[in-house]
């Protein structure tokens, strides 16, 4: 019974653990979604880098946290990409968490970030 105990105990924690990780996209998934229509972005780099150029149509994650419920999508299961910086940056993680706390269950990384998006020549925007 202990053994059992120590593996529920230890599969439990592992799952919630894993609770806060996303999986990643591409960018050409990510250009497929955008065209279709089909994704929500929040970009995580700050308003400073947000304004400066961000992919079109990316929420500024830090100028709406307060306000981020109205922003996403009223469907819960509709895909949300979150990205920073590029592959090393971890701000993203503070936008999975908001959209997850919320209750949407799509939620992707861009690891490539606006660095890699800028990179592989696709369009940004400033912001105002």
């Amino acid at each position: 019974m202990k053994k059992l105990f120590t593996v529920a105990a230890t599969l439990l924690l592992a799952g919630i653990v894993y609770a806060g990780e996303v999986q990643d996209i591409t960018i050409p998934d990510l250009k497929a979604a955008i065209d279709a229509k089909k994704v929500t972005l929040l970009d995580a780099n700050g308003t400073k880098s947000w304004k400066e150029g961000h992919i079109p149509g990316a929420i500024d994650f830090k100028a709406s946290t307060d306000k981020l419920a109205g922003l996403l999508p009223a469907d819960k299961a509709a895909l949300v990409v979150a990205y920073c910086g590029g592959p090393k940056c971890m701000a993203y993680k503070a936008a999975v968490e908001a959209a997850q706390k919320l209750g949407y269950t799509n939620i992707r990384h861009l690891p490539a970030g606006i660095s890699g998006w800028t990179k592989a020549g696709e369009p940004t925007d400033k912001g105002s």
